[in-house]
Formats: C-alpha cells, sequence, structure tokens
C-alpha cells in the first residue's frame, strides 16, 4: 500500500481526489494540506468525506507520493523539493504544461518558479503519451479543455486527415472556476445564462496548440503548415462537466464514404483505451458525469466538407483528479483502471 498526499485538499479538485482515493485498493491517503483549514478536520471542511480520520495540515506530511492541487507558480514551488527528494509527483495545476518558460511567462504573468524541472516533466494525457508517463516522476496533468479538445482531435491529426485550420467550441460548469468567489459564478449570475468568455486568449489554448502541433504530421516540405486553432469557452450553468465540438477542414484525397472511414480511424485509435468510448450517437455531459470516461462522437459534415468531433467529459475526474490518478496508476505499474472503473452518475 502506497502512502499518498495531497497538497491543498480544500479545493474541487483536490477535494474529488480524496473522494477517489478512498476506493483505491493500492493507495492510502494518509496526508492532506490546505493552508486555509489548517488544523481542522477533514470531515468537517468536507461532510461527503467523513469517511476519512484526516486533519488538514499546513504542509503535507510523510508520504511516498504527492498530488499537487494548489493554483499555478505555488504548486512549483511546492513541488519542486519533493521532485528533488525523489517523490514522484502530479500537479493538476498548470505549472508544467507549457514545455517553454517565456511562453509560461506570457499567459501565467509572471516568471516559473521552478524551469530547471521541465525538462523532467511528463505531459500527462496518458492515452496519447503513456510511455512517458510510465518513465516520468514528475506529471504535468492536462487542462481540463485541453484534453476534452486533445482526444477529440487526436486520431484525425495522427491519421493526417485533417487540414490546420481548427475550430475548438468549449462548455463547461462552474466548478471548473474553482471555489473562490466571484460575482460570475453566483448563482443569480450563472443561472439560467450562458456565455462566452476569454475570446482574447485563454491559458488552455496555447497548451492545446503545443500538443497538437506535437503530433501534426512532419511534411517533406519546411515550411508545412501547422495547426492554426480557434477556442472559445463558454460557461454554463451546470456544476460540473466540458462538452467541445471541434471543426477541421478534412485533407483532399481521403476515399469515398468519409463517414465510415474517419469512424473506423477513430474506433481503431481507442480500441485498447480504458477510459476514451467512441460512440454511436452525440454525447451529453451527464453520460461521464462523476466517472474518467471521455466519450467521442466523430461525423463528417458532407457539405462543407468538414470533419465534426464532439466529446464530453467530466472537469473534475477525468479533466483533473480521475485524469491524475490514472497517470499515478501508470506510474506506479498499476493498471491504470484501478480505483478508477465506476460508471456515470445518472440522473
Amino acid at each position: 500500500m502506497i502512502r499518498v498526499g495531497i497538497i491543498n485538499v480544500t479545493g474541487y479538485a483536490g477535494a474529488e481526489l480524496a473522494r477517489l482515493l478512498y476506493s483505491h485498493p493500492e493507495a492510502q491517503l494518509v496526508s492532506v494540506s490546505g493552508r486555509s483549514a489548517a488544523g481542522k478536520a477533514l470531515a468537517d471542511v468536507f461532510p461527503h468525506l467523513a469517511s476519512y480520520d484526516l486533519v488538514i495540515g499546513e504542509e503535507i506530511g510523510d508520504i511516498e507520493f504527492v498530488f499537487s492541487a494548489l493554483p499555478h507558480a505555488a504548486s512549483a514551488a511546492a513541488c519542486a523539493p519533493l521532485v528533488h527528494a525523489g517523490v514522484p509527483v502530479v500537479d493538476i495545476s498548470a505549472d508544467f504544461r507549457l514545455r517553454d518558460p517565456k511562453e509560461y511567462a506570457e499567459w501565467y504573468g509572471g516568471e516559473h518558479p521552478a524551469p530547471d524541472l521541465l525538462s523532467q516533466a511528463a505531459y500527462g494525457l496518458t492515452e496519447l503519451n503513456r510511455e512517458a508517463v510510465r518513465r516520468s516522476k514528475l506529471i504535468a496533468n492536462p487542462g481540463c479543455f485541453p484534453e476534452s479538445a486533445l482526444l477529440a482531435l487526436a486520431p484525425a491529426v495522427k491519421a493526417g486527415i485533417i487540414g490546420p485550420e481548427i475550430i475548438i467550441d468549449s462548455k463547461t460548469g462552474i466548478s471548473g472556476a474553482g471555489r473562490g468567489l466571484d460575482l460570475r459564478y453566483h448563482f443569480g449570475e450563472a443561472d439560467e445564462s450562458v456565455s462566452a468568455y476569454g475570446l482574447s486568449g485563454h491559458r488552455h489554448l496555447p497548451e492545446i496548440v503545443q500538443e497538437l502541433e506535437a503530433m501534426w504530421p512532419r511534411a517533406e516540405a519546411p515550411a508545412s503548415p501547422q495547426p492554426k486553432v480557434s477556442f472559445t469557452p463558454h460557461l454554463i450553468p451546470m456544476t460540473r462537466g466540458i462538452l467541445s465540438t471541434c471543426y477541421a477542414p478534412l485533407a483532399s484525397g481521403l476515399p469515398s464514404g468519409q463517414q465510415g472511414f474517419v469512424r473506423e480511424i477513430y474506433e481503431g485509435f481507442y480500441e485498447a483505451e480504458p477510459f476514451v468510448r467512441v460512440v454511436d450517437s452525440p454525447p451529453a455531459t451527464k453520460q461521464t458525469r462523476g466517472n474518467n470516461m471521455c466519450l467521442v462522437y466523430p461525423t463528417v459534415d458532407a457539405r462543407s466538407d468538414r470533419l465534426v468531433v464532439v466529446s464530453v467529459l467530466d472537469n473534475l475526474v477525468k479533466g483533473a483528479a480521475g485524469q491524475a490518478i490514472q497517470n499515478m496508476n501508470a506510474m506506479l505499474g498499476f493498471p491504470e483502471t484501478m480505483g478508477l472503473d465506476m460508471p456515470a452518475v445518472y440522473p
């Protein structure tokens, strides 16, 4: 049994990690931190976690594996000494997702706290980067929006069947904003309303572009086109869930009957993946509520000769805590489904 800790258990992602870890047969949660609630029983802060007899500390205790659910910048500062001490870390913040420290400074408004560790971090989208995750001691858990978009687009990108002009339209529940107080997320403001945000550039955009470029087919021509991504997130009045609709022009020269051809590509790509399912009809967010699944529905708009892919996932599970545990399982040699093989909550 491995001794596990959560840094900053008091956020939504940290609390969801605690919930999921409770049923993990090989990981025991023994230490949690959260300075705003230090000294309080975990069950007092989160009554739904009353099964735990843990007190929230200011710092993490004696552990063999750690998850960090701190905000960006603070997370890297907390993770660095643990990584240097040889403790395996999964960081749920954005601190190790972008490989270029200059790009991090541009999008996150400050110098990277631990640039020396960027080369050691593996991008933790296990389905697309499994071997690197297995080898690494430091995992950058993906952002929730990038995960939904990348899982929707990866089969088409790797098969070389789409052009570079990509549009990603995403809807998210309010929990994606965290537990901080902001007028936009009050019930009276958010209920019965849908709003777009981040049109001038959302922080998840460079992460999406970075990972699409990494898997983009390399043509012989040095000036081969790279992906050009437009990404617009929307806030919708529900607690959790992400639905992304991704659009891209189909490449020329594809065989006739493109719908069946595209579906074969997607089914083959995800055939052995336990947490990505290619579905027969457009999925709804409620179909993944509370579990670690991503449902993907690829189709072809024959009138515009365009690929359209819909993906759904729970932003707090597959988009955060569940993906983090899946990464832990891969790092430690456990089956990736361990502690995560549960159906969605319905209704």
